[in-house]
């Protein structure tokens, strides 16, 4: 893996530990929130609303609903409702729904004792007609189903609403103190699938569950969809209500009273009769629906009991969509997964309102793909997965702008450092260290040496005041000059080969020993093609110029000959400083070679610096043309 690769990996690897560790915290607290239901309501407000707006679907034909209503009632002389269903009644509308060969009837009223008038007509028809299924109450306060029927006609009709007063479950089967009891729903699909050969088996792959041939219905778990540690005794299953308006063909009983049907609507169907007088108040609350009787939100319990039957046929017969859940961890990883897309939006986005436009659209997409998937039969935890989006995804982004500044303004005062050192390491420096080789130097007294010295020592002064005049009117952030002292300054926005020239101009009218003897100067500057180079890459190639000719008036003895060429060759370009004399130890590394050692990988280049035979040095720099 090439050098320059690696580090990019390294810090982008440094840069997305900034949001990491927050993230994964803002996950474990939205799931932590979860599992203690502080966001079940937001869970079941969703799982409505995305049930209430799917597309609608056509009437199920299978299912009439025979409602006593208001009008039905006005039609008797005894305004109430018990006097109206009396056993005569009942059994009158009971013989002459079988007149039309209903396949079963499912009587949704409760009748353990007998209301008059009575002739005890109603118990003949009930044991007569086994088609007929009739209900009874289970929990917590039993009613008996009507006397003398053998359990297979007997169905409960309890419904399990959650704690916010709203029907999303429906019980399938539950134990009692008498044996096991099944619903009216399940008896009611067990006798019309009966006639196409399909029975009520245990599941297969859950064994408490309930099946019908091939197809399972899914068992209610505690934990299942956006329940949190629900009490899920017995066999319960999510209802899965019918979508639109018209769910049902409903007639009233004065119109099977007076005969004014088609009688195909309700030959071989499941016929259910039951209240939808709203002064009898028999009805079940639910955002499911877009239901406006008897009142916003509210649907009769008549037909719960046909959203309950027609679940169960229409998955069996049509393959309609059961509503399934994953299993827990499955629904962890999904959360933790659009957690770290959030993370990831935060880290990618480079502006807040870029940040917020994307994160809108992500959270469009979420709610897309966990609409769709309820449509085909599965319930997602859409609530936790867009908390943990929403929050990683616009709050991690302060955190990771603020990490940004941070290392920006790190990486200035880093640049302001090496270019402050690189000032001085190549003006004042040089002074210095060349007054340190005087005192050091036996061929003089000390006497001899002081105005040398003194005159360096007035150089180095007039430099670093030099050096900190320069600092003080430019803007390093947005550099674009070189300073090489005694207040030289060059634009580096001109030709890199105009600016090696002044470079080398520069540095060789310098007072360096080995300068002194040098009879043959070859230099070469072509033109470069610099849309490549970016102003700092451009600024170190002139200091490694100026760096490699101080080299060799300090080091160079006896050098008599110097070149100097930058030129193209192999689709590289080289510049390279190249003496005759006895030179510095190559293999020593002081702080200039590491910095060109550290230009040359910025330019994904190479650095060379080595003896040449007899004697002399060969110091270049070589970076691809397209690099």
């Amino acid at each position: 893996m090439p050098p320059g690769l690696w580090n990019i990996i390294k810090a982008e690897i440094a840069m997305w530990r900034v949001g990491i560790l927050p993230g994964c915290v803002v996950i474990f607290l939205v799931i932590l929130a979860r599992n203690l239901g502080l966001i079940q309501s937001l869970e079941w407000l969703a799982f409505d609303n995305f049930l209430r707006v799917r597309p609608e679907e056509t009437i199920d034909e299978r299912i009439v609903i025979v409602g006593i209503n208001e009008e039905d009632i006005r039609r008797h002389n005894d305004y109430q409702i018990e006097s109206f269903i009396s056993d005569r009644d009942l059994a009158a509308l009971l013989l002459k729904l079988q007149t039309y060969q209903p396949r079963v009837i499912g009587l949704d009223i409760y009748r353990d004792l007998p209301v008059k008038p009575s002739d005890g007509q109603l118990a003949t028809v009930l044991q007569q007609y086994q088609n007929i299924i009739a209900i009874e109450k289970v929990l917590p306060e039993p009613i008996p189903p009507p006397p003398n029927l053998p359990p297979e006609q007997i169905g409960f009709a309890d419904q399990i609403t959650d704690i916010d007063g709203k029907l999303r479950r429906i019980l399938l089967g539950t134990p009692t103190s008498s044996g096991y009891k099944l619903s009216l729903s399940v008896r009611l699909a067990s006798a019309y699938l009966a006639h196409h050969n399909i029975f009520l088996e245990n599941g297969i792959r859950d064994r408490a569950a309930m099946r019908f041939d091939k197809t399972e219905l899914p068992r209610f778990l505690p934990n299942s969809g956006g329940y949190i540690r629900t009490d899920a005794g017995g066999v319960q299953v999510l209802l899965n209500f019918r979508s639109g308006r018209a769910r049902f063909r409903t007639l009233s009983g004065n119109d099977i009273k007076s005969g004014k049907i088609n009688p195909e609507w309700i030959r071989d169907r499941i016929v259910i009769i039951g209240i939808t007088a709203p002064s009898r108040k028999d009805f079940i609350t639910t955002s499911a629906t877009p239901s406006t009787q008897p009142a916003k939100g509210r649907v009769y319990g008549v037909e719960m009991q046909a959203h309950a039957v027609s679940q169960i046929t229409s998955s069996v017969l049509d393959g309609r969509p059961l509503l399934n859940t994953w299993d827990d961890h499955w629904e962890y990883v999904w959360v933790f997964a659009w957690g770290f897309g959030g993370i990831a939006i935060a880290r990618l986005t480079k502006s807040p309102l870029i940040n917020l436009i994307v994160v809108i659209l992500v959270s469009c997409v979420l709610v897309f793909i966990s609409y769709v998937c309820l449509i085909l039969g599965w319930w997602l935890p859409v609530i936790p997965a867009i908390l943990v989006l929403i929050i990683n995804g616009m709050e991690l982004t302060a955190l990771y702008q603020y990490d940004q500044a941070l290392r920006s303004g790190i990486k200035i005062r880093q640049a302001i450092i090496e270019s402050t050192f690189e000032t001085i390491h190549n003006g004042p420096l040089q002074s210095l260290a060349k007054v340190l080789q005087l005192l050091r130097g036996q061929d003089k007294s000390t006497k001899e040496l002081l105005p040398e010295i003194e005159k360096e020592l007035e150089k180095l002064n007039y430099e670093l005041r030099g050096i900190y005049d320069y600092l003080q009117q430019e803007s390093l952030d947005k550099d674009t000059s070189l300073y090489l002292g005694n207040n030289l300054v060059l634009n580096l926005q001109e030709p890199l080969h105009d600016i090696l020239y002044q470079v080398y101009s520069y540095t060789l009218e310098r007072n360096f020993p080995c300068f002194k003897h040098i009879r043959v100067k070859i230099r070469s500057f072509e033109p470069l093609d610099e849309r490549y180079l970016n102003i700092e890459q451009k600024r170190g190639i002139c200091r490694f110029l100026e760096e490699a000719l101080c080299n060799v008036g300090k080091h160079a003895t006896g050098a008599t000959r110097l070149q100097v060429t930058c030129a193209a060759l192999d689709g590289w370009y080289t510049l390279a400083v190249i003496d005759d004399g006895l030179g510095v130890n190559s293999a020593k590394e002081g702080r200039g070679t590491q910095q060109f050692i550290n230009l040359a990988k910025q330019l994904q280049g190479k650095f060379q610096r080595s003896p040449l035979s007899p004697h002399g040095t060969i110091c270049q720099l070589s970076w691809r043309m397209d690099s």
